[in-house]
């Protein structure tokens, strides 16, 4: 090979190289109002340390975005800790009900099986529950799952507003019903597409098709302003869920700051936090992009 020609090989070498780099990072969400709110988070945080991005935010429930990204089809998305029992057929580990215990678990598992890197959690738990009425809480003094037990035993009226997934999956409903005694049959459940608690919140908020009652989270931020209050758990059958980036390892590896710039971000979403901008999206009607984007700025985490 003759010496130009050696010096167009290493010139299309280094092209090659700068394409790879420069490869656009894929962020992805699951479809509901805190998903929507996150992935945004994490799409304005890159781009404004000049990382191109591909914008899938709301890309679909947790199976479709989980399978994306252990499929390579997605790069970076918000998850929460606690469906690693879930994804590990692992639901019976006490480490899920503990934070730490928790994060430390699910990111040597994804690691090691899906070459996937879990980064700063947020200190908030957005935990499965369900929220009810308030009228009807009030009138008949519900303010546990123990409490809605006993009220179902007595036969009171009761729909529930959920995602097939609340319905259907071994740890949320089933999980509830298990634990505290009780089983709600078909008439006592509306079922909705997707999983946004948003949805949910709000047929019990307007009484749709006799619904009093809703699948929520606990960072939700319609359940206080459209007139529901939250039941507790104090079995606690709930996981903690603590919002964390997910990264696939080779993602990383090409931009290895990203870390260290979605940290100081992660750690400022408290549960209180991420209520009130939540209920700026679901509640005010606000668009999730501008949320995100001034939530960034006031707290300095963007210019």
């Amino acid at each position: 090979m003759n010496v130009s020609a050696r010096w167009s090989m290493a010139g299309l070498v280094l092209l090659a190289a700068g394409a790879q780099a420069a490869e656009p990072v894929k962020v992805g969400s699951k479809i509901d109002t805190e998903g929507s709110l996150l992935g945004n988070i994490i799409l304005q945080v890159l781009d404004s340390h000049g990382v191109k991005t591909v914008n899938k935010v709301q890309l679909g429930t947790t199976p479709v975005v989980r399978g994306a990204i252990t499929a390579g089809e997605l790069d970076i998305y918000p998850e929460y800790t606690g469906n690693g029992a879930f994804f590990f057929k692992d639901e019976k580990d006490a480490a899920w009900k503990n934070a730490r215990q928790g994060y430390e678990k699910v990111k040597k598992l994804d690691a090691e099986k899906n070459h996937l890197v879990w980064l700063t959690p947020a200190p908030a738990n957005n935990t499965w529950t369900i929220a009810v009425r308030k009228d009807l809480a009030e009138k008949n003094k519900l303010t546990s799952l123990d409490d809605l037990s006993a009220y179902l035993k007595k036969g009171g009226e009761f729909k529930l507003a959920a995602s097939a997934e609340f319905i259907e999956r071994s740890d949320a409903l089933p999980a509830f019903e298990k634990a505290y005694g009780f089983k709600l049959e078909q008439p006592q459940l509306l079922s909705l597409a997707g999983g946004d608690t948003a949805v949910t919140i709000k047929a019990a908020a307007q009484q749709t098709s006799g619904v009093n009652a809703a699948m929520a989270y606990g960072t939700d931020g319609p359940v206080a302003a459209l007139g529901l209050q939250t039941l507790s758990d104090p079995k606690g059958v709930q996981p903690i869920y603590a919002p964390t980036p997910v990264v696939r390892e080779s993602v990383l590896k090409a931009y290895p700051q990203m870390g260290e710039w979605l940290k100081p971000v992660f750690a400022s979403l408290d549960e209180k936090t991420l209520q009130q901008l939540n209920a700026s999206i679901a509640v005010e009607g606000l668009d999730a992009k501008k949320v995100a984007a001034d939530y960034l700025k006031q707290k300095g985490f963007v210019k």
